[in-house]
């Protein structure tokens, strides 16, 4: 079939409307003639403008109360680790001639949260640094000292001699929903007052490996070396948390410490230079399905003590080992970290209601938390190789066992249980994830000594394995074919 030319142009006049219509979203009768040209904006096309009035609102009334920071470092720390925390974007090269320390200038952010001159940072942004120097948004720039650091948390507050700043207002996080839009501010590789946008990807990440308490707030907003430090803020121009890590470069994975850690932290700062928390004693972990069926419990949340200081206030309180904590105060506990958060948010003497099950029976537990020890306070250990004197067989679990040497033992605190010398390829104990050096000190809560108390316990095809590796414990189970 053919077409006479004007035929040809009133189709592609109808064309073009539809393909116009369809990219603006508009809802159009169509004609044989091009339509004129729209003299408003589409609806579709007004929405996206609100949407971006709105951050140039959040981000102008909230810019002021953020700021730069600049330190000069010795370069003789060590280099900060790729991706996890933000490394600095530090000039020039490691160390003088000889190996004499040379100084480094390193650039982080921050967020005024008082108006006398309070600010709270990252501690690795602070961290040994000779001079900190604050960079203000209205152009003037002061020295800063350091008034306390909270390397748990990695974050610190410092504070430089002025009155009537602009203050940052602090989010509820624990209101904030994963979806919603967010901006980070800061100076990525020193450029002041860099804003970027995206959305709160999850809440609640722990386990990163960076810190003692992780409780973070994960954005794919981009930030990069020089953001940390600086806000995490909602469309209401109010500070979610504070930039604290990357996951490499350029990935959409970053984090922040959550406002309702980070403002009490900083809070403590401020006032005496140090923070103190609550703690209870405990090492615990997940309950998982797995765990459930190995300790004869429904599926269900929880949180399963894995560990207990003798000399803690859980231990005061009569937890037991292989407990199940439901909930804290009467809030459901989903995992273990949901203990941790509320644990550590009290101060010490606080009391706390834990529901928990043992041996199926339900049971109220109160304690009353204490002090968390500090890094130095720990007791840490070394892996040494040391020669079993005895190997005992157990191959159908695909695992050799030795009893421990009396050197390992002392390191580890214990004075019972069983060395894993070999893992085979292919065999229960390498699903289950045991590790040669790993001591297994209960299975099914009962102790183990030797290979045969391994096999009694597993006759029925399945074990829950307490496991001691390094200085922490935890629950295994082991399944056999």
């Amino acid at each position: 079939m053919t077409h006479s030319p004007s035929q040809r142009i009133r189709r592609a006049g109808v064309l073009a409307s539809v393909i116009g219509a369809l990219a603006l979203g508009a809802s159009t009768v169509y004609s044989q003639q091009v339509p004129a040209p729209a003299t408003t904006p589409p609806p579709s096309l007004g929405a996206m403008e609100q949407l971006s009035n709105g951050f140039v609102s959040v981000a102008s009334q909230t810019l002021p109360s953020v700021v730069s920071i600049r330190v000069d470092v010795e370069s003789q720390q060590p280099e900060a680790p790729q991706g996890l925390p933000f490394p600095f974007p530090f000039g020039g090269g490691r160390g003088g001639r000889g190996g004499a320390p040379e100084v480094q200038h390193g650039t982080g952010s921050g967020v005024i949260v008082r108006a006398d001159g309070v600010i709270v940072t990252n501690n690795h942004v602070v961290e040994d640094a000779r001079r900190i120097m604050v960079h203000l948004r209205d152009g003037r720039v002061l020295p800063a000292r350091v008034l306390g650091t909270d390397p748990a948390t990695d974050l610190a507050a410092i504070k430089i001699e002025a009155t009537g700043l602009p203050v940052a207002r602090w989010a509820d996080s624990d209101r904030a929903r994963v979806g919603e839009w967010v901006l980070a501010i800061g100076a990525p590789f020193g450029l002041d007052a860099t804003v970027t946008h995206g959305v709160l990807s999850a809440k609640g990440r722990a386990g990163l490996g960076q810190t003692s308490i992780e409780d973070y707030l994960q954005t794919d907003a981009s930030i990069n070396p020089g953001n940390s430090g600086g806000p995490l803020i909602n469309l209401r121009g109010e500070v979610l948390g504070i930039n604290t890590m990357i996951l490499g470069r350029g990935t959409g994975v970053g984090f922040a410490v959550p406002s309702r850690l980070a403002r009490l932290v900083t809070e403590q700062l401020a006032e005496r230079g140090s923070v103190t928390r609550g703690w209870i004693g405990l090492g615990l972990q997940d309950l998982t399905a797995d765990l459930a069926s190995n300790f004869n419990l429904p599926p269900a949340s929880g949180a399963i003590v894995s560990e207990i200081d003798a000399r803690g206030p859980s231990a005061r309180a009569g937890l037991a080992l292989g407990d199940v904590i439901t909930a804290v105060d009467g809030r459901p506990v989903t995992s273990s970290n949901d203990v941790v958060q509320t644990v550590t948010g009290r101060r010490p003497n606080d009391a706390l209601t834990l529901a928990v099950l043992r041996n199926g029976q339900a049971r109220s537990v109160r304690v009353v938390a204490g002090t968390r020890p500090d890094a130095n306070n720990q007791r840490a250990s070394r892996e040494r190789g040391t020669a079993a004197p005895r190997i005992e067989g157990s191959r159908n679990l695909g695992l050799e066992v030795a009893p421990i040497p009396v050197q390992r033992a002392r390191q580890l605190g214990v004075d019972r249980g069983v060395m894993v010398t070999v893992v085979e390829a292919g065999g229960a104990g390498e699903r289950a994830g045991l590790r040669p050096g790993d001591v297994i000190l209960q299975a099914d809560q009962q102790p183990v000594g030797s290979s045969g108390d391994l096999l009694t316990a597993t006759q029925d095809g399945h074990s829950a394995l307490l496991v001691r590796r390094r200085n922490g414990q935890t629950f295994v189970p082991l399944t056999l074919d």
